[in-house]
């Protein structure tokens, strides 16, 4: 499933991007922008109750605090996140992330980062971002876990 997330909702776009869903967001919209997209298969998210009335396939999220929309959105569509599509889209461009070949790797992302995820290191072809498992990913586990929506938070093998 594709999302469109009005401008009210950064945060929820971030973390509907870690789930692996494809999510466009952008801060603001020009007039008629939303309902194209809407026209490319993506189903609009929105706290705006006149947006949410006045349009289509709508998601309105009644919650002001990001983990209870997702939590709502997730129950509302009846989605169940796939685990393996987790951490596979850039956070900030939403492009599917590529692993990256070691050669690359090793010129581009901290050394000990290097030999602690060789081959778990990928990048976003479109920002130039390198992303691999480690603290900052576990943090994320944890909280996706006290949402509710992780069952156990995995750690990569760091604390």
């Amino acid at each position: 499933m594709k999302f469109v997330a009005d401008s009210m909702l950064g945060r929820l776009a971030t973390w509907l991007r870690v789930l692996g869903y494809d999510t466009h967001y952008q801060p603001h919209y020009r007039d008629g922008e939303l309902a194209s997209l809407m026209q490319q298969d993506r189903r609009l998210v929105t706290r705006d109750r006149t947006r949410w009335k006045h349009s289509g396939e709508v998601v309105f999220l009644d919650s002001n605090l990001v983990g209870e929309q997702l939590k709502e959105l997730l129950a509302g569509l009846k989605l169940q996140p796939e685990p393996s599509a987790w951490f596979t889209r850039c956070l900030r461009c939403n492009v599917l992330l590529e692993t990256v070949a070691d050669e690359e790797a090793i010129e581009k992302v901290p050394e000990y980062v290097f030999y602690q995820s060789r081959g778990n290191i990928k990048t976003c072809r479109s920002c130039g971002r390198y992303f691999w498992p480690g603290s900052h990913r576990n943090r994320m586990l944890q909280q996706l876990t006290a949402w509710g929506v992780a069952e156990s938070a995995p750690t990569y093998g760091l604390t």
